[in-house]
This record gives C-alpha cells, sequence and structure tokens, in this order.
C-alpha cells in the first residue's frame, strides 16, 4: 500500500494514544523553571541570555508604550519554535504546518496592532492608507491597494510559515524515500543521498528557528506602526 507524502502532515495515533500527547511534553523538560539560588546552571543562563538579547533586539526600535508586548512575543516566539522543532522528531507531525493554526496566531494578534493604532493615533493610522504628496487622479486607487495590502498581512504570516515548513518536510520526505530506494541497487548513491538528508535536516532546524523569529519581527514590525 504506497501512502501519500502529505500523510506526515497528520497526527499520528498508536492504540488509541495520540502521540502528539507524549510529543507536547518534550519541550517542557527542555525549558526549565529558575529557581531561587544565587547561580543558575549552564541552560537556564543560556535560555535566560537568549530571551534577553531576542527581546533587547526586536523591542529596540520601538516606542515604550510598544515595550508592554515584550512577555507576549517572547513567549509567542518560544512557543513556535517548540511546534517546529518538536515535528522533526519521528512519529510526530509539525501542527505549523497546519495553516488554521498559524492564522488562529496571526490574526488576532494582527488586528491588535491595528486597534491599538485606531484607538490611539487614528490620524496616523489611517495616514498609512494614503502616502503624502499623492496625485489626486491616483487618490482612490491608491487608498485600494494600501487597504488591500493591510488586510493580507496576516495572510502574508500564515502562508509564510505554513509554506515554508510544509516545504522543508516534503524535501525530506523525498530524499529519504530516495535513500531507501536506492540503498538495495545502488549504495554508494544511496549514502550520499543519506549525507544531504543529515544536512537538510540541519537546515531544517535552522528554517524552523528562523520562521519563529520572522513571524515576531513581522508582528513587531506592525506594531511599531500603531504605537
Amino acid at each position: 500500500m504506497t501512502l501519500s507524502f502529505f500523510d506526515q502532515f497528520m497526527s499520528p495515533v498508536f492504540l488509541g494514544i495520540p502521540l502528539m500527547a507524549l510529543a507536547f511534553t518534550l519541550p517542557w523538560l527542555l525549558f526549565p523553571k529558575p529557581t531561587s539560588r544565587w547561580l543558575n546552571n549552564r541552560l537556564i543562563t543560556l535560555q535566560t541570555w537568549s530571551l534577553m538579547r531576542f527581546t533587547q533586539q526586536i523591542f529596540q526600535p520601538l516606542s515604550r508604550p510598544g515595550h508592554k508586548w515584550a512577555l507576549i512575543l517572547a513567549s509567542l516566539m518560544v512557543f513556535i519554535i517548540s511546534l517546529n522543532l518538536m515535528g522533526l522528531l519521528p512519529y510526530t507531525f509539525t501542527p505549523t504546518t497546519q495553516l488554521s493554526l498559524n492564522m488562529g496566531l496571526a490574526v488576532p494578534l494582527w488586528l491588535a496592532t491595528v486597534i491599538i493604532g485606531m484607538r490611539n493615533q487614528p490620524t496616523h493610522a489611517l495616514g498609512h492608507l494614503l502616502p503624502e504628496g499623492t496625485p489626486t487622479l491616483l487618490i482612490p486607487v491608491l487608498i485600494i491597494i494600501e487597504t488591500i495590502s493591510l488586510f493580507i498581512r496576516p495572510l502574508a504570516l500564515g502562508v509564510r510559515l505554513t509554506a515554508n515548513l510544509t516545504a522543508g518536510h516534503l524535501l525530506i520526505q523525498l530524499i529519504a524515500t530516495a535513500v531507501f530506494v536506492l540503498l538495495p541497487m545502488m549504495p554508494t548513491v544511496a549514502i550520499l543521498t543519506w549525507a544531504l538528508l543529515f544536512f537538510l535536516t540541519l537546515l531544517e532546524v535552522a528554517v524552523a528557528m528562523i520562521q519563529a523569529y520572522v513571524f515576531v519581527l513581522l508582528l513587531s514590525l506592525y506594531l511599531q506602526e500603531n504605537v
């Protein structure tokens, strides 16, 4: 029986138990809780340093009112990285390859930035729809184009994350299938293909972390326009 390559994006079940329930326990093992000790261990120190550097880089161009978003955006990045990396484990799937999940994260946060801009500085927020010095004949066209670009932002956020992770997982699946097919016929070519698969897996780990960073970075840019 030949299975579809897209079956890897379905939640696997073993003896009626979804394996995702077991996979969800792994990220909690990787995120230790801070203790009351004066000196932390290396893992907590690395975790704290990474979050501080990320927060500093993301929120440095933002004004002070935007700093209130530091906790939610840092938590969002850790959450997305956990889901992306968890999907690389055997017998699991990546939840962030589902467009519904990514849109569920992108739309409310994008809408919150728009509402903040409309409430705090409505003139400045509406001014993005019409650049200064626009010729009279182009005003209706530019307003329509800018409105479409505004409402397409959450779709771009969700589709970007979904497409990058789906493409990487499909490529890994195709090359892994080629390794199993070539192994009995051409072992040398199969070993070379396996080496390519290994480097592609390392690349996918990097993509999983970079896409989480890009998702939060774009949200911070949207927030910067409205605070």
